[in-house]
């Protein structure tokens, strides 16, 4: 049995402590708010993400950082990407040892064009941990905490803490394999949530399947384009994190990134959007960091570019999507391989 604190009590981060529950390590789920800790106690469910889902007994719920990551062997991130830094910031003044890091969050950070492995690395004492772990693929947590099959990735340039995460994870409904890929790992996690978007938005228009089947191939040779050219391996993005995550979550009423556009794709403005959302929806923020980071670095990412005069620019969604349509011909295969052996 491992001690193990889960770091947000969104969907996500609940399934996971759900699943450590399972195994039976000694879990503890932080929250930052003291009411929302109050309300998953009081009631035995977490409402607002995970409605009628019932948490394991053995669960402990904290909303004191300090509490919550007294003497345990592992932490697992799994907060927003624009709360990274913070969250490591608080870390570093309530950790008394090193611990096992390890992240279930996918996103891209503006501006540094980060990685969250390296936010973690940059913010988080050396004193506290050897490497990171990233936990990645397809992984709706609506199915998760009703203990569907799943399986997923555990990334890490240290192999003895990837197989560590398998360890931890690992049971009859939540499989979980190792890769040492962990930039490719991250990139295809953080970079689906774009061409979800772009699924959302087609399907809100009324496209239909041949649209979607066509964003979706084209969306993963941009994704394993600018993925290869900053160092990962290519075949990672015919696995779990690369086609896996995207087909779940371009195709899946689960997904918060498909909702969103969906409804951008109706005409909603963004502002509407992510009110009715009520949570999260990482493409967002992630569009605008990989939008900067494809012109800085040359790569051609037509789809995400279109994406981002969507959200950005406000442009009519069919007029972007009738321009990627009426771009300059092309050979698909010399497409595809364009700058990944550059």
């Amino acid at each position: 049995m491992k001690k193990v604190a889960v770091l947000g009590a969104g969907s996500w981060g609940t399934s996971l402590a759900m699943v450590l529950s399972d195994n039976q390590h000694d879990v503890r789920l932080w929250t930052h708010s003291t009411e929302q800790k109050q309300a998953m106690e009081q009631s035995g469910v977490n409402q607002k993400y995970l409605p009628d889902i019932p948490l394991p007994a053995t669960l402990s719920i904290y909303d004191e950082l300090r509490q919550a990551v007294d003497n345990v062997d592992a932490v697992v991130f799994v907060v927003p990407t624009k709360a990274i830094r913070e969250t490591c910031r608080k870390l570093n003044e309530a950790l008394t040892k090193k611990v096992v890091v390890i992240h279930g969050s996918k996103g891209i950070e503006p501006d540094t064009h980060f990685r969250i492995s390296e936010m973690i690395a940059e913010e988080l004492n050396q004193e506290y941990f050897d490497a990171v772990v990233a936990l990645s693929g397809p992984s709706h947590a609506e199915e998760v905490s009703v203990k569907h099959p799943t399986t997923v990735t555990a990334a890490s340039g240290n192999q003895e803490l990837a197989s560590f995460t398998q360890d931890l994870f690992m049971n009859n409904y939540f499989r979980v394999y190792t890769s040492n890929d962990l930039v490719g790992v991250e990139y295809g996690g953080a970079l689906k949530n774009i061409i979800a978007l772009g699924a959302g938005i087609s399907d809100g228009l009324g496209y239909g399947d041949n649209a979607k089947a066509a964003l979706i191939t084209r969306g993963l040779a941009e994704i394993t384009r600018l993925a290869t050219m900053k160092g990962a391996n290519p075949l990672t993005f015919i696995g779990l994190s690369g086609m896996g995550d995207l087909i779940v979550t371009c195709t899946s009423q689960h997904s918060r990134n498909w909702r969103a556009g969906h409804l951008l794709g109706q005409g909603k403005p963004l502002a509407e959007v992510l009110d009715r959302m009520g949570m999260v929806v990482e493409g967002i923020r992630t569009t605008e960091a990989v939008e900067q980071l494809a012109r800085e670095e040359h790569v051609e990412m037509p789809i995400t570019k279109a994406i981002y005069e969507v959200v950005y620019q406000n442009r009519p969604a069919k007029e972007v999507v009738d321009g990627l349509m009426a771009r300059d011909r092309t050979n698909e295969i010399d497409s595809i391989m364009k700058r990944f052996f550059d």
